[in-house]
C-alpha cells in the first residue's frame, strides 16, 4: 500500500492526461477528470462489475461511438479515478503513478467507445 495526499493523487491524474499521445489528447472534448475515494453503487451497475469487486476508475458518459447528432449542450462526461483502491494496490510511488496512468488510459478508451472485451483482445487492459 502506498498512500499520498489527495492533491498529490490529483496531480498524478493530471500528469497521466498530460502524457497522453497527442493524437488521442487532441480528440478529447467535454470530459472532466476527477478523483473520488471509491466507487458508488451506480458505478457497479454502470460497468456490470459485481458488487464488492475492485473498481479503479469509471467513465460516466456517452461514448463517442454512441452519440447522435442531437448530442450537444450537455454537461461534461466524467472520468473518475478511485483513490483508495489504487493506493491499496500500489507498492510504492512509481507503482502508483503507473497504475493511475493505466487506469486513465483505460477509461479514455471507454470514452472512445472501446469495450472491456476489446481491450482484453488488444491486451491493453
Amino acid at each position: 500500500m502506498h498512500q499520498v495526499e489527495l492533491e498529490d493523487f490529483e496531480r498524478l491524474v493530471v500528469q497521466a492526461v498530460h502524457n497522453l499521445p497527442t493524437e488521442f489528447a487532441s480528440r478529447i472534448a467535454n470530459v472532466e477528470f476527477t478523483v473520488e475515494e471509491s466507487a458508488r453503487p451506480d458505478d457497479y451497475a454502470r460497468t456490470g462489475a459485481p458488487p464488492r469487486s475492485t473498481l479503479l476508475g469509471v467513465y460516466r458518459g456517452i461514448p463517442l461511438t454512441r452519440r447522435t447528432a442531437g448530442y450537444n449542450m450537455v454537461v461534461p462526461d466524467r472520468i473518475v479515478i478511485f483513490r483508495q483502491p489504487l493506493q491499496y494496490l500500489a507498492a510504492d510511488a512509481a507503482d502508483l503513478e503507473q497504475r493511475v496512468a493505466r487506469v486513465v488510459r483505460h477509461e479514455i478508451a471507454h470514452y472512445f467507445g472501446i469495450s472491456d472485451d476489446r481491450l482484453h483482445e488488444l491486451d491493453a487492459y
